[in-house]
């Protein structure tokens, strides 16, 4: 639905020959309806980044390690991240779709539950494909 500013709307109003007392009414009303929507739209909800790295084999010194970007609330400890996504998946397989082809890894849950079921258990996945994950000493050498 397109907007339209108040002012515009009072003109117009007032150019069909309404009373005055009428125009007053109707626009008040309008503010009153206006602030009504702003006061209900709740606050957005801060986020922090947070990549959930697969280590199939245990040990953290392997290169060759992938994961998945993810976000959840600002204020959560990151290590939910994972309890959050096994709670969708679960949540996911007892949909119709979930009990034809239900996931079994996190990576299938990344890739095939909708954002709507991961959504409810706030984390949202920035990734559905799996990433490279590099290594770094967080040391820029000096220029010589």
């Amino acid at each position: 639905m397109a907007k339209a500013d108040l002012e515009l709307i009072k003109m117009v109003l007032q150019r069909n020959e309404l009373d005055i007392r009428q125009v007053s009414q109707i626009m008040e009303d309008l503010q009153t309806e206006l602030d009504a929507q702003v006061e209900e739209k709740p606050p957005p909800l801060k986020k922090q980044f947070s990549i959930l790295v697969s280590d199939p084999s245990g040990k953290l010194g392997d290169k060759d390690l992938v994961g998945w970007v993810l976000q959840i609330p600002e204020d959560d400890d990151p290590r939910i991240a994972e309890e959050r996504l096994v709670k969708a998946a679960y949540e996911y397989n007892t949909t119709a779709k979930g009990q034809r082809m239900p996931v079994k890894t996190i990576g299938e849950t990344c890739e095939v539950v909708t954002t709507r079921i991961t959504k409810e258990h706030h984390v949202w996945i920035k990734t559905k494909e799996p990433v490279l994950v590099n290594f770094t000493d967080n040391v820029i050498p000096e220029a010589k």
